[in-house]
């Protein structure tokens, strides 16, 4: 089912926390509200629920109008941060719970509790209590409680976030495979760009209650709407350097580095900011007009590749990406290289991109 956002605000007595935020969230899709702590994603998440009410605006499920109905009248299931288990309640109890109270006949629960417990393989836990299980089990009878209502949309708050770096990369796929399986829309809130890159359709990046840029998670990446998408989104992330804009080359010390080509209305002098990743930076063997020049301060080995942290002129500091087998040792100087194709450039006083015109 689509859900709709429109001109939604809330505050909390004097502190505005969402700020107009218009999204459509397409049927089906898996969509990330991704941004810092305290930008207002988990209000929003909730205000979907029905768990918190808006200031103004409106929320619609298909073409319904949902601002005024109660969480059990809107057909959602939601999955906590906490897991929120009934801790004195078995596996199988926790799972049918939702339908129990909905009245559902005890022969439906079973096969509803069944069917959901082979397909996130915790029927051999059915017996369990929530004490007994792991991090990821707990997290799996969380999720499944949540399958059986079969769900018109399914919300997520922070579901992996108190698991351990190794079962989070397992649970990302099964959340993916989870979402598939269950064939609803499903919105997830995350602080972990990493999460949002590999899970999502679609991802809307806050910032300050307000979305700073809704689109794919390619789109995110390689065209960043503003200085705060560019570089929050990306591992590691993205250099940027200080300049100003002058006959289509960025100045900044004495180099002089290629640019894009970019709108109309870019004035001589133009303040700017050049974003480059460093995946997108090479060492040279010479000085030329479209490298930097700097000593090697730092050397970070990331398994096959390295991360190398370079001081430039101005006490500015630019890491490189290269193959772990590449010699490269503190101290040395080096000529960092650009592709004029692979940079992003900024306004500097309002922070959009400049290449998006």
């Amino acid at each position: 089912m689509q859900v709709s956002l429109t001109r939604i605000n809330k505050r909390f007595g004097s502190v505005q926390v969402l700020k107009d935020v218009d999204l459509v969230f397409p049927s089906r899709k898996f969509v990330t509200l991704l941004g810092p702590s305290g930008c207002g994603k988990t209000t929003l998440l909730r205000m979907i629920a029905g768990l918190e009410d808006i200031t103004a605006g409106s929320i619609r499920f298909g073409e319904r109008e949902v601002n005024k109905l109660a969480p059990r009248d809107r057909n959602i299931a939601m999955v906590f941060q906490s897991y929120a288990l009934y801790p004195q309640m078995s596996v199988r109890r926790n799972l049918g719970y939702g339908l129990r109270v909905r009245g559902t006949p005890k022969a439906d629960i079973e096969e509803a509790v069944g069917r959901v417990a082979r397909i996130l393989e915790i029927d051999h836990l059915l017996d369990r209590k929530p004490a007994q299980l792991s991090g990821g089990q707990r997290q799996r009878v969380a999720l499944g409680r949540a399958m059986v209502r079969k769900p018109d949309i399914f919300l997520m708050d922070e579901p992996l976030s108190n698991l351990d770096a190794k079962l989070r990369v397992t649970m990302r796929g099964e959340l993916r495979r989870f979402h598939l399986d269950l064939d609803a829309t499903t919105i997830y809130v995350t602080h972990d760009q990493l999460e949002a890159m590999t899970m999502s359709d679609l991802i809307a990046v806050m910032h300050q209650g307000v979305v700073q840029q809704f689109g794919t998670p390619a789109e995110v990446y390689s065209q960043p709407a503003n200085v705060f998408v560019a570089g929050f989104i990306g591992s590691p992330p993205m250099n940027f350097l200080p300049g100003t804009i002058d006959a289509g080359r960025f100045t900044f010390a004495d180099a002089k580095l290629p640019l894009p080509a970019l709108p109309g209305g870019v004035k001589p002098a133009h303040a700017a900011i050049l974003g480059v990743r460093p995946q997108d930076l090479i060492f040279e063997g010479t000085p030329a007009a479209d490298t930097l020049t700097g000593t090697i301060s730092l050397v970070e080995l990331l398994g096959s590749e390295k991360l190398v942290e370079v001081n430039l002129s101005g006490q500015k500091r630019m890491s490189v990406q290269i193959h772990a087998d590449m010699v490269v040792n503190m101290g040395d100087r080096v000529h960092v290289k650009f592709d004029p194709q692979r940079v992003h450039v900024f306004d500097t006083e309002s922070g959009r991109s400049l290449r998006a015109g």
